[in-house]
């Protein structure tokens, strides 16, 4: 072999093994979240930990081929317009949302950018996709709310209270998907009979105003929606319902644990690992407009037997039977 022969073999084995190869041989993805709860202690612990499992399951790891830019509101929706506006200028991948309002920042920061919603209740109707089988832009993602989730919370609530005449539902009127919620749960009202009363909370103040109308107007229970304001404020919702004696229920089991008499709803955990595949799907070259947008498959339901016994109920064996956990 003549020197320069050798010089050119040299030069080559140098260039396969150099870091700039490697690094233009392994890509780095960028992720951008908006979330509209605030930042918790742990992300692994929370509903955050099972769509960082399954990401590392696909082979995402944080650090190694994967950046998440985490950005929290603290239910502040003001914020998600420059959440989203540096995400478009971070350049990231994939913009994933978890509400309403932040879904719809990131629809008016880029048309180009793919962004994938988790908990989104009502994506057609906010405007975030023509069908659900055919997205057609630069949205998809996981719903949550479906017409029969309304219908079976309130005849849980009418389980619990045999005789329930009146029952409140609490929604945040700057979240479209709570007014979805509202409309199933005056359907399910009319089937069954029960008035609804309509209750509207855009602060932690107005919390507290809500609860002093559902008392002057003897509501015998109370449906709170899915948004973020109330996740934040759950413990606070539960004492004044256990204070006004209002037997109280929403969609997670995190509100049982803070004093909530019933949590059913969609299996948060599982919409999250179901993201990871469309995030997943995205990275490998799949578009958003074809990815169908899917609804929740698993439903899970916790009762609090602690709060029940403070109120004087006795939770009926049909729920008990139902319930994937009695929190005592």
């Amino acid at each position: 072999m003549n020197k320069r022969r050798k010089l050119l073999v040299a030069l080559g084995a140098t260039a396969l093994g150099s870091p700039l190869t490697a690094y233009a041989q392994t890509k780095i993805w960028r992720i951008g979240f908006l979330s509209q709860r605030s930042r918790p202690v742990s992300l692994i612990s929370e509903v955050y930990g099972a769509f960082l499992k399954a990401l590392h399951e696909l082979g995402y790891v944080e650090g190694k081929n994967l950046v998440i830019e985490w950005r929290f509101a603290g239910s502040k929706i003001d914020l998600f317009p420059e959440f989203a506006a540096e995400m478009v200028r971070l350049k990231v991948d994939v913009i994933l949302t978890n509400s309403t309002p932040a879904t719809g920042a990131a629809q008016n920061a880029t048309t180009t950018i793919p962004v994938v919603m988790t908990t989104v209740g009502d994506p057609v109707g906010s405007g975030f996709v023509k069908t659900l089988a055919r997205p057609g832009g630069n949205i998809t993602g996981l719903s949550i709310v479906v017409p029969e989730l309304a219908q079976k919370q309130l005849e849980m609530l009418i389980s619990m209270v045999p005789k329930l005449s009146r029952a409140a539902v609490l929604i945040n009127p700057d979240n479209s998907s709570d007014t979805t919620l509202l409309t199933n749960v005056q359907t399910a009202g009319q089937a069954t009979k029960v008035t609804i009363l309509p209750l509207a909370a855009r602060t932690a103040q107005d919390i507290d105003k809500a609860f002093a109308t559902m008392v002057r107007e003897r509501a015998g229970g109370v449906i709170v929606s899915f948004d973020s304001l109330f996740y934040d404020q759950r413990r606070h919702i539960s004492e004044l319902a256990l204070k006004h004696r209002l037997p109280s229920i929403s969609g997670r089991k995190e509100y049982v644990e803070a004093g909530y008499l019933i949590g059913y709803g969609p299996d948060t955990a599982d919409i999250y690992r179901r993201a990871a595949t469309y995030v997943d799907k995205i990275f490998k070259g799949a578009k958003p407009a074809d990815l169908p947008v899917e609804q929740p498959t698993k439903f899970e339901m916790f009762i609090n037997g602690k709060t029940a016994k403070a109120l004087g109920l006795k939770i009926p064996q049909s729920l008990l039977i139902m319930a994937d956990k009695v929190i005592e």
